[in-house]
């Protein structure tokens, strides 16, 4: 098969030499995340239903979740949810098939509670959350069924990637998997809704975070403040671990003005949905985990979507595997690299319309040396998308 394959050297400043970036992560327990996290489960438990019940992935976009806040009163020492977090599954899936049933609102459902319990111990499953699946169904001849063999684009769409992270990218996406990963074991009062920002001047980082703290960890304002302290000693500490640039940390501005308490950022559950924040698939972190407005970026839900045929969900992914690939295997020769793949309906997805590579080389090189091997660097991972599907499945893919 020849493929469509553009590799083009462009005249560009990278991004981490430029004046200002940005870059955002939503963490785990942000609103958006959890319903991103929830439609991957659905999808991921449904693919193995239809595998085990009928050899193959059936149809199925499990993308469309709204999250609903409730309502609760927090306090030091412990607080209570007053009203529930409504969460509503909807989207498509393959219900029956030659007259059998598939019990796919059960699977979505159950799917949707075990992600919720196996990623945030102060839920209250019984009281604190409500789940409704309204997945959308079809009935279809087992003959004529979304054929997973043929592997036809979906949809004319496109994916974006990029490589390699910048230090500002590195610090806000390992500060946020830092604080909900191993600094929880240090400070079990620091919730799941974390959120940080970064904004790097020349070479200065600074990195804005918001925490949301369990209540009942923190006897009052003295002890709140006392751990923020220890937080932002860890959270310095693990920064010093990933860049050597001048790193500034800010956690929980709102807290004071001046010397004046104007708030505290406390919560029963460890997250902002309990009381009034909302939710939605695909309005957060890209599938490469962040948020780049200074790099371009694809506005497709990932998550949820099929793992099989959907390109907007396996182009993205794949596009910051080859920019990846690329930068490791050309060395310090290759700056930057930026990726974009569109596909066409009906065609062959590991033979899409153009897998465009714009590259960014360092001072002196020459482009024609290096054009060969990144076309085949990305000629190999189109021929070998489809082992993503197994990847997603597998839930060893992350998509935001």
């Amino acid at each position: 098969m020849v493929r469509n394959i553009s590799v083009e050297a462009i005249n560009q400043v990278p991004t981490h030499l430029r004046g200002v970036e940005l870059v955002e992560r939503k963490g785990l327990g942000h609103p958006d995340s959890v319903s991103d996290g929830i439609a991957e489960s659905v999808s991921r438990e449904l693919s193995k239903y239809y595998i085990k019940h009928f050899g193959k992935i059936l149809h199925h976009n499990t993308d469309q979740v709204e999250l609903v806040g409730g309502q609760s009163a927090p306090k030091f020492g412990g607080g209570v949810v007053l009203d529930p977090v409504y969460i509503l599954l909807s989207g498509r899936a393959t219900t029956t098939v030659d007259g059998e049933r598939i019990p796919v609102k059960a699977v979505a459902i159950k799917a949707a509670k075990e992600y919720l319990q196996s990623n945030f111990k102060h839920l209250d499953m019984d009281s604190d959350i409500m789940i409704d699946s309204r997945i959308g169904h079809g009935s279809v001849d087992l003959r004529d069924v979304y054929d997973t063999t043929k592997h036809r684009a979906n949809d004319t769409s496109f994916g974006v990637g990029f490589a390699p992270f910048t230090d500002t990218e590195k610090l806000v996406k390992g500060t946020e998997k830092f604080i909900n990963g191993e600094m929880k074991k240090k400070l079990p009062a620091i919730g799941y809704d974390i959120k940080v920002m970064g904004y790097r001047q020349d070479k200065t980082i600074n990195l804005t975070v918001a925490a949301a703290y369990v209540d009942k960890y923190v006897k009052d304002s003295n002890e709140y403040f006392a751990i923020k302290e220890q937080f932002q000693q860890l959270v310095e500490d693990n920064a010093s671990k990933i860049s050597n640039e001048d790193v500034n940390i800010f956690i929980n501005t709102a807290d004071k003005d001046g010397d004046k308490i104007t708030s505290h950022y406390l919560t029963v559950t460890g997250l902002s949905q309990e009381n009034g924040d909302d939710g939605s698939v695909g309005r957060g972190n890209r599938v490469n985990g962040i948020i780049t407005p200074y790099k371009p970026m694809s506005m497709e839900a990932a998550a949820g979507k099929n793992p099989v045929t959907h390109v907007g969900k396996l182009y993205n992914v794949l596009s910051n595997k080859i920019a990846e690939h690329v930068v490791k295997e050309e060395g310090g020769d290759v700056v930057e690299v930026l990726v974009r793949i569109v596909s066409q309906i009906g065609r062959s997805i590991d033979n899409p319309h153009v897998a465009s590579l714009q590259i960014i080389y360092g001072d002196n090189v020459d482009p024609s040396k290096h054009k060969k091997n990144i076309e085949a660097i990305t000629d190999h991972e189109l021929e070998h998308i489809f082992d993503l599907t197994q990847g997603f499945v597998e839930g060893k893919i992350p998509v935001f």
